[in-house]
């Protein structure tokens, strides 16, 4: 900075009055300001008004009262007593306080700037370097502790960054989940409130079938009731008025009553009305419903089916074509009646149901076209009208890239599985209540294909574990020979 410049600076930041530089400067009601020591006890500035100061600058009046700390110019002359812009006192600060001499040397033992004189009296044999070298090396240490603090910043601002994006992140989370939990909660609601109406709707078809029967039942107590209380009558008076002319009369009567009246049964169900197992319900609806968030809206493939199928036209239903239900046809072979779905799978999880109402055999589940076994190219079974199967289900095993239930003689439900033979193993699998509409569920990653008794509550059917799925899967039908169409669903409908 130039000379005229700190002139500049040094006429505002000195007291008129003491002409150093200002200490807890005061400022008037006319702007200058002044040590507040210097203001307060100057009897120069005392006007003859009572009660208030003339400014020693230019002899406006103030009142005490309203002399104000002026923070603003203090801080500037701390600033300039910091970089060295009041050179006498810079040049009092320089010298040595014992010899008065410049201070050039630095005592690194004692920590304090000195001058020759001083090296030779009370720093003898102390390590002394001269003031520009420490300065030097200490602007080297605020160098690098700056360096290191920039990057420290650094790091903390990136870290900063990452703690953001990690809240952005756990916040989108967070959101989800509670879409998610709400979503199941909402879907396992409606599933419980469907269950409830049907519930409430087979407890009242019972209750009214109960209290028919007991109504019909009581219709005949009364009308029996009836007629043997007028036989007692009858019998009395003819009991009194017992003559050879009422002969005839009583033997009629006698032989009447010889004629038993049919005996009144009162019929009790068949079955008492059951509660559903609501804690075992419940966890049967989670198992569900947690398959259902996983449906897929699947559409069959015509271009793998036969004649002998009629798919419908939005590529939902199956139906056994006339030709094959009354055609020569081979009586064993239900390849001809093979149906896939449009969509093929290899990773991921997916869903889909199937109504087989009022169909009295069927066949459906998942099919890989190439096992993990060494299977040639084309898997699909082939049937050989001179060869004698002993089982029409033998290509329907895991090792031939099947995963299937089924349904035969209309009430024979079974699972398929690997055996030693070359027939598969076949599981008879119980049902307490007859499935109108089946749930599949295939987990890819954890190979497993599951099926659900929709119709009894989405009870499991069977599942298959450890599946080795060595390609893409395909959703797989099979209406067997039945003629009633089996009919891809969503799960609400």
């Amino acid at each position: 900075m130039d000379f005229s410049s700190q002139g500049s600076i040094h006429e505002e930041v000195i007291c008129r009055i003491c002409w150093q530089l200002l200490t807890e400067p005061l400022s008037l009601d006319c702007g200058h300001s002044f040590c507040c020591a210097c203001i307060t006890a100057n009897n120069e500035s005392v006007s003859p008004l009572e009660g208030q100061h003339c400014c020693p600058v230019c002899k406006s009046t103030s009142k005490p009262g309203n002399f104000l700390p002026n923070q603003q110019l203090g801080n500037i002359v701390k600033k300039v007593e910091e970089v060295n812009m009041w050179p006498h006192q810079q040049q009092r600060r320089d010298l040595c306080e014992h010899h008065g001499e410049n201070c050039h040397l630095f005592c690194k033992e004692d920590g304090k700037a000195i001058c020759s004189l001083c090296v030779q009296e009370q720093h003898q044999g102390h390590q002394i370097s001269s003031v520009e070298e420490v300065v030097k090396e200490c602007q080297e240490k605020l160098k690098a502790a700056m360096d290191r603090l920039k990057q420290e910043q650094l790091e903390v601002e990136e870290l900063e960054a990452v703690i953001n994006e990690e809240r952005a992140t756990r916040k989108n989370h967070m959101q989800a989940e509670r879409e998610r939990i709400r979503k199941e909660f909402d879907e396992m609601r409606e599933i419980l409130d469907r269950k409830k109406h049907r519930e409430l709707q087979k407890l009242r078809e019972h209750e009214v079938h109960v209290l028919d029967n007991l109504a019909m039942v009581e219709d005949q107590v009364i009308l029996k009731k009836q007629y043997t209380r007028e036989l007692i009558s009858d019998l009395q008076r003819r009991m009194c008025e017992l003559s050879i002319d009422t002969l005839q009369d009583m033997i009629n009567t006698l032989n009447i009553l010889k004629r038993k009246m049919p005996k009144i049964v009162l019929k009790k169900p068949k079955s008492a009305f059951r509660f559903p197992d609501l804690p075992h319900l419940l966890q049967v609806f989670k198992e569900l419903a947690e398959a259902q968030n996983y449906w897929v809206n699947l559409m069959l493939n015509p271009l793998n089916t036969l004649s002998n199928i009629v798919i419908s036209e939005d590529r939902r239903q199956i139906t056994v074509g006339n030709y094959f239900m009354f055609g020569n046809v081979y009586p064993r072979d239900f390849s001809s009646l093979d149906v896939l779905g449009s969509q093929n799978f290899s990773s991921g999880k997916y869903y889909w149901e199937v109504d087989v109402s009022k169909k009295i055999a069927w066949i459906l589940g998942v099919h890989s076209k190439t096992s993990n076994l060494n299977r040639k190219k084309r898997s699909r079974f082939v049937f050989n009208p001179y060869a004698n199967y002993q089982n029409a289900y033998t290509r329907f095993r895991p090792e031939n890239g099947y995963w299937v239930v089924g349904l035969q003689n209309e009430s024979e439900y079974n699972a398929f599985e690997d055996s030693a033979t070359s027939d598969p193993k076949v599981l008879t699998l119980p049902m307490a209540v007859a499935p109108h509409r089946i749930g599949v569920f295939l987990d890819y990653e954890a190979s497993t294909v599951s099926f659900f008794n929709v119709t009894n509550h989405g009870s499991l059917i069977y599942k298959f574990s450890k599946c080795h799925f060595s390609q893409t899967v395909y959703p797989y039908f099979n209406p067997c020979k039945c003629p009633v169409p089996m009919t891809l669903c969503p799960p609400s409908s």
